[in-house]
């Protein structure tokens, strides 16, 4: 085992080769940690390398530089589907005993990758670079670190197993488009805690595989807890790309500020997999539209334009049919809510199962503004309704406040059997 601090360089030098070359040395011998002392690095992509601790010091800011040159194609998966990319900032694969830690910055220099992606993004020759890809690695740490100006996803497992992401901070701009914060796909044993995460696109998002065919295996086994989540599309985001299955998450003591939706499952046919045992506790929530989404007909991208997402007739079930089921949410508190208390839906051919909310308070907004909870064709905007279900075939609200809503608490659909026990609307 052995250190190695890779020094500091003229500013208008890269310093890839020389914290590479560190990496690569204490790796050869048998690993170590290697040092980023104080002031501002600027590389290209870094490869990381096992029994590593890439360790960023206080007051270090390892700055990446937007060149596409340097972030080589590699092969790998974006969206869901296998594709070559351009290198992650910092990439780990087929590696063991990973750790990045420290109390410094990693910068992935992103807003040249945004503006190219916003106005020409046929000028990129493949996806851009996630901040922290950890592909088919085990034993990953990502501990006390800031993670700022993703060029697209923040960190991404991807067919991982062991992977502790903690007392991170991850800041993109709220406008920065898919800068999700963490997205674990077809992982294992996935624990992330303690983490702030402030982002312009998901917060969370567990992920296992787009189309049917192509479900890499299942991500299961996740933690996620004692975090604050703010701004982002969805807080904690199941989906859309579950072919593989999620199983197993448990999500408690955890704030969400600001996010358009709390906790959201979305998914449409062909994609296959099956969502199931999800706990959520203790969980607050402020401003934000909607805090449950569960949406089957989720219609983004080009397959979500096929006639059959929006299909609201029963059609044949097979392995592209998502199912969803034995998902419980208890003690959750949502204040300033805009669009609904909640939209429930499952497929008229794979009704919703065992869903259940226990010691839920909803509060809406004094001035709500209309928004669509759920983006599925014939979703209209709503302000201050009650929770929306349909297609479901055991859901069940167990004291149950909704306050300032326009509607009954709950608004039952198409085939709901529901199950209700001191559900009560409050006046503001």
């Amino acid at each position: 085992m052995q250190s190695a601090t890779a020094t500091s360089t003229p500013r208008d030098e890269l310093e890839t080769e020389r914290i590479q070359t560190a990496i690569d040395r204490a790796a050869d011998a048998g690993g170590g940690v290697v040092m980023i002392p104080p002031g501002v690095h600027r590389t290209g992509a870094l490869r990381l390398r096992s029994r590593i601790e890439l360790r960023i010091e206080q007051g270090a800011t390892l700055q990446f530089v937007s060149d596409p040159s340097l972030y080589p194609p590699v092969e790998a998966s974006w969206e869901g589907a296998p594709t070559t990319i351009h290198s992650p900032c910092l990439w780990a694969h087929g590696e063991t005993d990973v750790s990045i830690t420290g109390l410094g910055t990693i910068d992935g220099g992103g807003e040249t990758w945004w503006r190219t992606f916003r106005e020409d993004r046929e000028a990129l020759a493949f996806p851009r670079p996630t901040l922290v890809g950890l592909h088919e690695s085990r034993r990953i740490t990502l501990d006390g670190v800031t993670l700022r100006n993703s060029p697209s996803w923040t960190v991404h497992p991807l067919l991982c197993d062991d992977v502790r992401v903690s007392n991170v901070r991850i800041v993109n701009p709220p406008d920065s488009p898919n800068t999700d914060g963490i997205d674990p796909e077809s992982s294992r044993n996935v624990r992330i805690t303690g983490c702030h995460i402030d982002v312009g696109d998901d917060c969370i998002a567990i992920k296992a595989g787009t189309e049917a065919a192509d479900g890499p295996g299942a991500c299961e086994n996740i933690v996620i807890a004692n975090c604050t989540m703010l701004r982002g599309h969805g807080a904690v985001v199941i989906g859309s790309e579950m072919s593989g299955g999620v199983r197993g998450v448990v999500i408690s003591s955890c704030i969400f500020e600001g996010t358009d939706r709390g906790i959201r499952v979305k998914t449409r046919r062909g994609r296959g997999g099956v969502v199931e045992d999800v706990q959520v506790a203790n969980v607050i929530m402020r401003d934000v539209a909607c805090p449950i989404v569960i949406n089957p007909f989720y219609f983004c991208g080009p397959e979500g334009q096929l006639p059959r997402v929006s299909d609201r007739s029963a059609l044949p079930v097979d392995g592209s049919t998502p199912m969803i089921r034995r998902i419980r949410l208890a003690q959750v508190s949502a204040t300033d809510v805009s669009a609904c208390a909640g939209f429930l839906s499952g497929l008229p051919e794979a009704p919703l199962e065992h869903v259940t909310l226990e010691d839920v308070s909803i509060v809406f907004a004094d001035d709500p503004v209309p928004s669509v909870p759920a983006m599925a064709e014939g979703v209209p905007a709503m302000a201050s309704e009650g929770f929306h279900v349909a297609f479901a075939r055991d859901v069940r609200l167990t004291r149950v406040t909704v306050t300032g809503a326009t509607t009954d608490p709950v608004v039952p659909g198409a085939d709901a059997a529901l199950r209700l026990d001191e559900v009560t609307s409050h006046d503001r």
